[in-house]
């Protein structure tokens, strides 16, 4: 894949719908729970996968990055869904046909519910497990995909650490892993994306297993393929002369996967903000400066700051698998996309090797404990019909690939 990817990207659990047998899915259903709402439908795109595709080719993209659902290829332990990979199967295929790079990710998070059951990535066995899972994919399509992401932001749960959110989250967070467990009737039913602090460095640590023994097995099957994982990467900066603290986050949150992902083909950025770090700690947007949902200030040279770092440490081709912005004001992503791009196309410029950008994300989606109050989508997505209607930005975004290629 020597051409500049443009792409797209989506995840089964936020866009497909009715994900149930899914440890997601069980852990919106809970009481009390940390997910504002259930995902329920989502937008649908299990049953139109098709059309979301066409949207990516409507923009003039050449990439769509999507997941494939593990409780939904292997529902039961040990038993898998032929209809489910037949489906994927088709949604790489059409890729194909379409002029598009499939960009596949075989964990975006989600596992499934007999997984969480046994403890999800503590469980001794989760990288032989998540392995054989990887290997059918391989097997059913693994010589089609462009690239194989085999984790989505291992590193997520020691990144929000440094958020200071407030004790009252992490409460709801510890109750419903508890009230989960109670419900399953296990000792300790666990997910990816919420993590108690005590486990973020075990729970790392079977992720990192699980990405060497998923790469193994995908090189098995296809020597040539480039295989990486993504990681969530801001770009962290120094106000002042004393860079201690984001020195120390650096070390906390992403040394250990830059580190692992030397011996990749590429690795995965996603980047959505910069965060400013004196000696005492993290620094507040100053007043009237527009900030993002997520409340940070907006900083179209963030993207750039993230691939430098991380190229400069892991030292692989860079592939930017996310960046957007999560925001209700479309004008706001629409003025955002050019500078971004500038600052990275600058990047590249300095020698770093980019593979490709894609965009976070297609639809307006479910979004994870936000639930649907945040939107990062190039499309709305009528909640009740599940019409996707094209947003200014989605036009900006073509118009600004269509001048790149040219």
């Amino acid at each position: 894949m020597s051409e500049f990817l443009w792409g797209a990207a989506g995840a089964g659990h936020q866009i497909e719908g009715d994900n149930d047998n899914s440890d997601t899915w069980f852990a919106e259903l809970v009481t009390p729970t940390v997910f504002q709402e259930p995902s329920g439908k989502a937008c649908d795109s299990w049953n139109r996968w098709r059309e979301d595709i066409g949207l990516v080719v409507a923009m003039g993209l050449t990439a769509y990055r999507f997941s494939v659902e593990w409780a939904r290829v292997e529902p039961t332990e040990g038993a898998w869904d032929e209809e489910a990979l037949d489906r994927y199967e088709a949604m790489v295929d059409e890729c194909l046909a379409q002029g598009l790079a499939p960009v596949v990710t075989f964990n975006h998070f989600t596992a499934p519910h007999w997984f969480a059951m046994r403890g999800s990535w503590l469980d001794p066995e989760a990288p032989a497990l998540f392995a054989r899972y990887c290997d059918k994919l391989m097997e059913r399509f693994g010589d089609r995909i462009a690239y194989a992401v085999t984790l989505n932001e291992p590193n997520l749960p020691h990144l929000l650490s440094w958020l200071n959110l407030p004790d009252f989250v992490r409460q709801v967070e510890r109750a419903t892993l508890e009230a989960a467990s109670e419900k399953a009737g296990v000792p300790a039913y666990r997910l990816a994306n919420v993590v108690l602090p005590e486990e973020l460095t075990p729970m790392e640590d079977g992720l990192e297993a699980a990405h060497v023994a998923a790469r193994a097995v995908i090189k098995a099957r296809r020597p040539e393929l480039p295989v990486g994982f993504s990681l969530a990467v801001m770009d962290d900066v120094v106000e002042g002369d004393d860079a201690s603290v984001r020195d120390r986050k650096r070390a906390e949150v992403y040394r250990r996967w830059l580190e692992l992902a030397r011996d990749d083909d590429f690795l995965g950025v996603q980047n959505y903000e910069q965060v400013p770090y004196d000696g005492a700690g993290q620094v507040p947007p100053a007043e009237g400066v527009p900030v993002n949902q997520m409340g940070t200030a907006i900083e179209p040279l963030s993207l750039a700051g993230a691939v430098r770092y991380a190229h400069s440490v892991a030292g692989v081709p860079i592939l930017v698998t996310e960046h957007g912005m999560s925001t209700s004001d479309d004008t706001q992503r629409a003025d955002f996309l050019e500078p971004s791009l500038a600052g990275l196309h600058a990047v590249m410029d300095e020698g770093v090797p980019v593979l490709g950008y894609i965009h976070w994300t297609l639809l307006d989606n479910f979004e994870w404990v936000f639930g649907y109050q945040h939107q990062l989508g190039l499309h709305e997505v009528d909640r009740e019909t599940f019409e996707r209607t094209p947003k200014p930005s989605a036009g900006v975004y073509a118009a600004l690939v269509k001048s790149f290629r040219s």
